[in-house]
């Protein structure tokens, strides 16, 4: 599955201008480049339910080269089941993670995202897979975006809330329940699965 037509088109554009933004100085050329900004944040608006004030705000707030965004997710298995977090904004359930920030190591992030959603301790040991969030399933969004799925252990804790999360639980694959496929989709759930059942697989990667 491949994101639509007008969402490539809005970050496409969307990239252009924030790079003409950052590295232009003629006065001229920068509200062309502001005008790229503005047909971005239209495309968006007219394909979604997002009011143009706020995509505009959205736009305008990223500074400096467009490069993909960084979400890092934890695969955790016990007994076979894998760990899933609630989210409480959708109701939904996924692996628990979240952006890499600035200056943070994609490994510790993850595993401070494992914490923060769902109280347990856990330990990154592999890079189980390297997607673009466009090519697996997931609903469009207005960021391009590379998601990491870290095979984690679990080294303490017990499941809690959070203020993002309502809940921390282990599922069968064949009992998966209704998942929050912004973040996570059945399909890389399968995958995660796939590599639990042969641990030799390298990689994923696009």
């Amino acid at each position: 599955m491949t994101e639509p037509k007008w969402l490539e088109w809005a970050q496409e554009l969307h990239s252009i201008a924030q790079a003409g933004l950052t590295y232009c100085r003629d006065p001229f050329d920068r509200e062309r480049y502001a005008h790229l900004n503005e047909l971005a944040a239209e495309i968006l608006s007219s394909y979604t339910t997002h009011p143009l004030p706020a995509l505009r705000d959205i736009l305008e707030g990223e500074q400096g080269y467009a490069t993909p965004k960084v979400d890092a997710r934890g695969v955790i298995f016990r007994d076979s089941r894998v760990l899933l977090v609630k989210e409480r904004l959708d109701g939904g359930w996924t692996l628990p993670g979240g952006w890499v920030d600035v200056g943070e190591p994609p490994s510790r992030a993850v595993e401070r995202e494992i914490r923060e959603e769902s109280g347990y301790e856990a330990r990154a040991v592999k890079l189980l897979a390297l997607y673009d969030r466009n090519l697996h399933g997931h609903p469009p969004y207005i960021f391009h975006t590379y998601k990491l799925y870290f095979l984690c252990t679990l080294v303490g804790g017990a499941p809690a809330r959070s203020i993002e999360t309502d809940g921390a639980e282990f599922f069968a694959e064949d009992a998966l329940p209704e998942l929050s496929v912004a973040r996570t989709t059945k399909e890389v759930l399968h995958r995660m699965f796939e590599h639990l059942r042969h641990p030799e697989l390298p990689t994923d990667y696009d």
